[in-house]
């Protein structure tokens, strides 16, 4: 057997995640070592609590409380606290003290993303992170290996199994959200505060990783336009299925051309999060359950589709462990590690710059002229009708009124979102029903 170098991982957290890569380290710890070249010792586990119960039984003399003194004795350090404090100050003790880190922390990577990478190029470290965006699914490495020498185009992903949950039932059933959630909730597939998770901070978050990476460029969340999901009906998802669609809450990362002050070409990006409407037909569509799901469109690769488990604990640690053995290959390998490419600086355009479609469902008088004080409206925003029809009322609808279902060719957003603005305050139109971006096509 050969002789192995040994290199020490100090692991912060002890929680779903972490108990499960703690328990595979010490179940594969041959067949780790033959893949990484080095002997992967487990010098501790850093825990708030020594006492509190885990998903898995782990050695009482591998936990400890002192998490800096188990920092600066590793040479590899595994942050899986989650939260911004004090999970930031241990990243940046072990990056200072010269350890590779690997994190599944997509909450602090998004806020604090650029001081973490400064401080790893400053000490020729590397941060490790395939696991903070959509769990076991390969998408990071891919992003910023495997397409770097091309242009992507765009992404859309759904990146949060919660939300795809819900939905999908939704759409599936016929339910409406609050009894979908509380299902979510007694499963353990949303937490007691879904907040993150429906409100799309989750995967606003999420996004802004994977846009830094696939753009180049230094994607802060203040950049990405967030909307969630509490919006959503069952009503509009019976609309959306009627029309050929299902409702997703989608990641969209896209790069834009648009022209300078100069009239010269000018690139820039839009990072948005919110609920879409996207064809049946569409890989994404497929998507069920808490599944995650990333679709890449690339200049020279064309279309790719990464699928799988988007969260869970053993599934998360697979990833983590992937990037175990990466950095202790690099380790073994020596010399500095592999900066973030971060330098195409491209500024990231508000949502109301960005060209979509909508549908719009509206509620109106039904009396003669009404469809073409509606179209003359549409018509003054600069937004052309695509599709127009007019549904039959159901229970919830006002007598003596009509729904109209109206769907728009691509316009700027802003025209859009002024456009409905204009009809809502109208005389004739009872009420906006619903508003939902469509995506996809």
């Amino acid at each position: 057997m050969i002789d192995h170098r040994r290199l020490r991982v100090a692991l912060l957290g002890a929680g779903a995640v972490g108990s499960q890569v703690a328990d595979l380290l010490a179940k594969h710890a041959d067949e780790l070592a033959e893949r990484a070249g080095a002997t992967l010792e487990l010098a501790g586990i850093a825990v708030r609590d020594l006492d509190a119960p885990r998903d898995v039984p782990l050695p009482r003399q591998l936990l400890t409380t002192d998490a800096e003194t188990l920092i600066l004795g590793s040479d590899i350090v595994i942050e899986l606290m989650g939260g911004i404090e004090p999970a930031r100050t241990h990243i940046l003790t072990a990056l200072n003290s010269g350890a590779d880190v690997v994190t599944a922390n997509k909450a602090l990577l998004a806020t604090h993303g650029t001081d973490i990478f400064d401080a790893a190029d400053q000490v020729g470290a590397s941060v490790y992170y395939e696991a903070a965006v959509a769990g076991a699914i390969p998408i990071i490495r891919p992003l910023r290996d495997s397409l770097a020498g091309d242009r992507v185009h765009r992404i859309m992903g759904i990146v949060n199994g919660t939300t795809n949950y819900i939905l999908d039932r939704m759409d599936a059933e016929g339910a409406e959200m609050a009894d979908v959630l509380s299902e979510a909730q007694r499963l353990g597939y949303a937490e007691a505060d879904p907040t993150a998770d429906v409100e799309g901070y989750d995967a606003a978050q999420k996004a802004a990783i994977l846009a830094s990476l696939a753009f180049h460029t230094t994607v802060p969340l203040s950049a990405v336009h967030r909307e969630g999901i509490t919006g959503v009906s069952k009503g509009m998802m019976d609309a959306a299925r009627h029309a050929g669609y299902v409702i997703k809450l989608l990641a969209v990362c896209e790069r834009l051309v648009g022209r300078g002050d100069g009239d010269e070409p000018r690139e820039a990006i839009s990072v948005r999060v919110y609920p879409a409407l996207i064809r049946r037909d569409h890989p994404l569509a497929s998507v069920h359950g808490v599944n995650n799901a990333v679709f890449v469109q690339a200049e020279a690769a064309g279309n790719l589709m990464f699928y799988g488990a988007g969260a869970g604990g053993v599934q998360t640690a697979s990833a983590v462990l992937g990037d175990l053995v990466s950095a202790a290959r690099r380790h073994i390998a020596g010399g500095a590690g592999v900066g973030e490419s971060t330098r195409a600086n491209l500024p990231a355009v508000d949502i109301g710059q960005v060209v979509t479609r909508y549908q719009i469902t509206l509620e109106l008088d039904d009396r003669p002229g009404v469809l073409a004080r509606v179209a003359g409206i549409l018509s003054d925003g600069r937004v052309s009708i695509a599709t127009l029809e007019q549904t039959v009322p159901d229970e919830t609808d006002v007598a003596g009124s009509a729904r109209l279902v109206i769907g728009t060719h691509k316009a700027l957003e802003q025209d859009l979102s002024e456009t409905v603005s204009r009809l809502a305050a109208d005389d004739v139109v009872e009420r906006v029903v619903s508003v939902l971006r469509v995506e996809g096509d």
